[in-house]
């Protein structure tokens, strides 16, 4: 998986200034994390196609006031956030009580054909997966924005629109409740 770079914001900035070629290229680069983050903050499969199309329509409609003062990434991700709030806002989803394994990468197991530990490896996914689902919204996001967008504490909360301090503390009160949740 592609780590996003600067290149991201060169490429943003070629497209814009009329590079055609740029545009897919980038949004092949973006278009997993973006929908996985998605997907894992709205639980619901219908609502993040909708968010994840969404999303993009904006980024193309804002490209050209889009300035590289933060990556690509975080920017696009912003956008993301903010139709996530909004969905949010107009409905609240039911808690339908059902997993997101599809959600999550699949890593492949233990090679060596031992049942027990593809089974263990398979709790311990499924355990990780059912603590995130657990977690407060606003500490699933700050989770899901380190762990998987690998975002520092600024990017998450430039994304959230919240200060150093209060990411920081979402983040904290996340790990803290995710390894409360995982040890045996």
């Amino acid at each position: 998986m592609d780590r996003p770079t600067d290149d991201d914001a060169a490429l943003m900035l070629a497209w814009v200034a009329g590079d055609a070629a740029s545009f897919p290229l980038l949004y092949s680069r973006q278009k997993d994390r973006l929908y996985r983050f998605i997907l894992r903050s709205v639980r619901q499969r219908e609502m993040a196609e909708e968010i994840f199309q969404e999303t993009w329509s904006r980024a193309i409609a804002a490209r050209e006031r889009y300035q590289p003062g933060a990556r690509f990434s975080t920017w696009l991700l912003q956008i993301a956030h903010n139709l996530i709030v909004d969905a949010f806002r107009r409905q609240r989803p039911e808690s339908t009580g059902e997993t997101y394994d599809a959600a999550v990468a699949s890593h492949p197991g233990d090679e060596s054909n031992q049942p027990e530990h593809a089974l263990s490896d398979f709790q311990q996914r499924r355990r990780l997966q059912q603590a995130i689902d657990g977690l407060p919204g606003e500490q699933r996001v700050a989770f899901l924005l380190r762990m998987e967008n690998e975002l520092t504490i600024e990017e998450i909360g430039e994304v959230t629109g919240v200060g150093r301090e209060t990411a920081k503390s979402r983040l904290r009160y996340a790990m803290n409740r995710i390894r409360e949740l995982m040890t045996p």
